[in-house]
């Protein structure tokens, strides 16, 4: 049976549509796009009345289950996941959930506490990334490495290569896990090999959505995406 799912991202969005469509026919994903409330602030929250009007939208498709794939915008405000998914989930009838909820809640169901955040956002967004992490999620950030991306379009354009770099500059042995926040960072492809190279569990924002969707509608295992979805781990 084919899971049918909405994610909403953002209007600047280029890659989600590609990373998904490796999925097998068992996923089906429909897609909704959103305009940034804060014009010239490229990775705040998108606006309320969108995410609202796109989930009613997404539900017309008889999805299962809506998620936001947008994970700096959970980071603007500590109540953003709660009130969010209350939205979507009012809008469409069906679950929510957001990608950075997705993350912290796939770090901790792998077993992992102390992680390596290698994000690609601008260095006020990555405070507040550390803050939203350890905060909400009770992590330990014991490194962070990240790419001062000037807007969504220039996370686009960061490849596999990226990340691995900076995997090395900032892998020890004490770190539990590697973090790769941000929905419009390619980085499905390559999760197996990073996790085959470095010897731990790899969560980036498209793959922890995925195994939210899963987790919440009883999916199969995804072979080929690191742990996270290979295993599906309950959390």
């Amino acid at each position: 049976m084919t899971i049918h799912f909405g994610v909403l991202i953002p209007s600047t969005n280029t890659t989600t549509e590609t990373e998904y469509s490796r999925l097998p026919p068992a996923y089906q994903a429909h897609y909704a796009r959103v305009r940034t409330s804060t014009p010239g602030r490229p990775f705040s929250p998108g606006r309320e009345e969108e995410v609202t009007y796109q989930s009613e939208l997404l539900a017309t498709a008889k999805v299962r289950m809506v998620a936001l794939l947008q994970t700096s915008a959970s980071l603007f405000a500590d109540d953003y996941d709660e009130a969010t998914i209350k939205r979507m989930h009012a809008a469409a009838g069906v679950p929510a959930t957001t990608s950075a909820l997705a993350v912290g809640r796939a770090v901790r169901a792998l077993g992992a506490r102390r992680i390596a955040l290698v994000s690609p956002y601008s260095p006020e967004v990555n405070e507040r990334a550390r803050h939203y992490f350890t905060g909400k999620h009770g992590l330990d950030i014991a490194a962070l490495d990240g790419f001062a991306a000037t807007d969504s379009y220039a996370i686009g354009k960061l490849g596999p290569e990226n990340a691995r770099a900076a995997f090395v500059r900032i892998d020890r042995p004490d770190i539990d896990a590697f973090v790769v926040p941000g929905g419009n960072f390619a980085t499905m492809a390559s999760i197996a090999a990073w996790e085959a190279e470095f010897g731990k569990p790899v969560v980036t924002s498209s793959q922890a959505l995925l195994w939210a969707v899963a987790h919440q509608l009883g999916g199969e295992r995804l072979a080929g995406f690191g742990r996270l979805l290979g295993e599906l781990p309950p959390g």
